[in-house]
């Protein structure tokens, strides 16, 4: 007995039969048609459509296929033929399937405890070094305040006489901080009496922050009288005064 290979012509499997049979058959589909049109059909499968009908197996106890017993043929198209069917009823595989995503990487449980405690400490020395500058710059600022009206007491061109609640009725000091302060004048002033003003603000900051450098340096004030504003600066005990005239819109009137 000799045996021939061909292609079943209904769902393409491979079929082994006896040459002495005229017919063969798929083990698989069950499809029994002349063998010698298999053995062409896998001379040629790119010429051929298979139509994949469900063939039922008849009770005919007669089989057209036989098995080798060397090469496992048969065995080896029996699993080809299961992993189409597998992969038809599953779909094609996506090539995302097999993508990783950041969220995919997880970081091991340790290594995240250890960023967390990282930047707890990073704030904590934040928090340790800005507090305390914070604190005593706030308390400067409080000492320069509650000493403030010393600065304007005695000064002249300043009326320092006060209300019934106690305030001022000459001038009014706002904005102040330890760099910056603006005071605000019911009447103009002399450059003198500026100067003298700004010194004794320079004075008072130095003696309330123990600066022993220049004490005017970094320092600025400001002084608004009805017909503009004076900033003073100064550096190394010069004192720099600038005026920045209002701009009033001219007006005219026609008599008719």
């Amino acid at each position: 007995m000799a045996t021939k290979q061909g292609m079943c012509k209904n769902c393409g499997s491979l079929i082994v039969f006896d040459d002495r049979n005229e017919n063969c058959e798929c083990v698989f589909c069950h499809c029994i048609f002349p063998g010698e049109e298999a053995v062409k059909i896998l001379e040629n499968p790119d010429d051929y459509t298979f139509a994949n009908e469900e063939i039922q197996e008849s009770g005919n106890q007669t089989h057209y296929y036989v098995t080798k017993v060397s090469p496992d043929i048969v065995e080896s198209a029996v699993a080809r033929q299961d992993a189409m069917k597998a992969r038809e009823d599953k779909g094609t595989i996506k090539p995302s399937d097999f993508e990783i995503s950041p969220n995919d990487v997880k970081a091991p449980l340790k290594l995240t405890a250890l960023i967390i405690g990282a930047a707890a400490v990073i704030v904590l020395v934040i928090v340790a070094i800005s507090l305390p500058l914070y604190k005593s710059r706030t308390a400067l600022d409080d000492e320069i305040r509650a000493s403030i009206d010393g600065v304007v007491a005695g000064v002249a061109d300043v009326d320092t006489s006060t209300d019934e609640s106690g305030r001022a009725k000459g001038y009014t000091i706002y904005g102040q901080t330890c760099q910056n302060i603006k005071i605000a004048l019911s009447s103009d002033i002399t450059e003198d009496s500026i100067r003298t003003l700004f010194t004794r603000y320079t004075d008072l900051r130095a003696s309330k922050a123990n600066i022993s450098d220049d004490k005017m340096k970094g320092v600025t004030m400001e002084i608004y009288v009805n017909t503009g504003v004076y900033t003073v600066t100064g550096e190394g005990g010069n004192v720099n005064v600038e005026f920045a005239k209002d701009e009033v819109p001219e007006t005219t009137s026609e008599t008719k």
